[in-house]
């Protein structure tokens, strides 16, 4: 290609590449499959928890599917908005019904031991709300940050649970007609998360879905999370290494060097930045990506299983990039990367490797009826 085009097209992949999975209108709903992919139920012997090691759920309000909460340490509850008027915060909300949170909450009687937190979105859905500013706005002020931090302990106090997870995507960057502001946003991020510190204390988990990035320098400012600066604040990083890429390369590689990034190379962003690799929890995927504009971007992984055997081979696997992928038969070409139970357990042997925390994944509705991929990252976190 021309220099001018090369150009282009990688600008087109970073831009697209900032846009996380943590976002109901990027995965498609779950339809009537085949769960089993023809195969016989076995029993499953799950592993002893060990203490110190975690397995985190994100869970949405729109899903339709009861966790099974005792093979997960803890559970993301997606999500909650914030309220913001003429730039001033106001409050925040949950999205979606109170009812689904009330009966996930209510797991906790099942396994006292799971922690919950609420995590909080830039997007707005609620239809009493309207993109106002949103972190960028609120946190820019010492006043809004306090009463967020506040509102927050508040709504912990009042529901029980454990504790709150930021999922600002990103600071310095605008997308889904979100609000921000390079010149400010990235040390107000940091601002933020101290404020939450000293206002929850050491009683409550606080936590952050990561990019794959540490902070990047753009004209004005900064785009994404000062990875070292949050450091001090925070429990654990849910760093998301998935939506590394699109077809026809791999989106949730451990290592692929024609990818944008991948799992190695978030990881050492990281590292880099001086964390310590035991507060470092590794992304899963329960979907494929195809595109970040095509559609159907993104499939389920209950709807891969289930897609016509005529048309699509979904039991490819690249053993040097560590993950399956789909092709079509017709052509032989890539239709979509994902994960399995045999890269789930691929990652938890690299992750331990590297000393890493454990596993989230996003989100569980895309499992299929057995629970394949819930219970393949339980068994890869804690293997023995």
């Amino acid at each position: 290609m021309k220099l001018k085009k090369l150009l282009t097209y990688a600008i087109a992949i970073a831009c697209a590449l900032t846009i996380s999975s943590c976002h109901e209108d990027n995965i498609n709903p779950d339809k009537p499959n085949n769960p089993n992919n023809g195969e016989p139920d076995t029993p499953f012997v799950p592993y002893d928890k060990i203490e110190g090691r975690n397995v985190c759920a994100y869970v949405t309000y729109w899903g339709l599917k009861i966790p099974e909460p005792s093979i997960m340490t803890h559970l993301n509850y997606a999500f909650a908005e914030l309220y913001v008027v003429d730039g001033e915060y106001k409050g925040f909300k949950l999205q979606g019904n109170q009812s689904r949170f009330e009966t996930i909450v209510a797991l906790k009687k099942v396994n006292p031991d799971l922690k919950i937190s609420l995590s909080f979105s830039h997007t707005v859905s609620n239809s009493d709300n309207k993109q106002g500013g949103g972190f960028s706005k609120m946190a820019s002020t010492d006043e809004g940050r306090k009463k967020f931090a506040e509102d927050c302990k508040a709504f912990l106090e009042k529901w029980g649970i454990d504790g709150i997870d930021i999922d600002w995507e990103f600071p310095g960057l605008s997308w889904s007609g979100h609000a921000c502001d390079p010149s400010i946003d990235t040390e107000n991020h940091v601002l933020l998360m101290k404020q939450l510190r000293e206002t929850l204390g050491d009683k409550y988990i606080l936590s952050y879905a990561g990019y794959v990035k540490d902070k990047v320098a753009v004209t004005g400012g900064w785009r994404y999370i000062d990875i070292a600066a949050v450091d001090p604040y925070v429990d654990f990083v849910n760093i998301m290494t998935y939506d590394m890429d699109a077809a026809p390369n791999h989106h949730s590689a451990i290592k692929s060097p024609k990818a944008y990034v991948d799992c190695e190379r978030a990881l050492r962003a990281y590292l880099d930045a001086g964390v310590k690799p035991s507060k470092l929890v590794l992304g899963i995927p329960f979907y494929g990506r195809r595109s970040f504009s095509t559609a159907p971007t993104a499939i389920n992984y209950d709807r891969i299983l289930s897609l016509d055997q005529n048309v699509y081979k979904i039991d490819n696997f690249d053993e040097a990039a560590g993950v399956p992928y789909v092709t079509l038969k017709s052509n032989n070409s890539f239709y979509c990367g994902y994960d399995n139970a045999k890269s789930i357990a691929l990652k938890g042997e690299w992750l331990h490797r590297n000393g890493m925390k454990g596993i989230m994944y996003w989100q569980y509705d895309g499992d299929d009826a057995r629970g394949t991929l819930r219970k393949a990252c339980w068994q890869a976190v804690m293997k023995p």
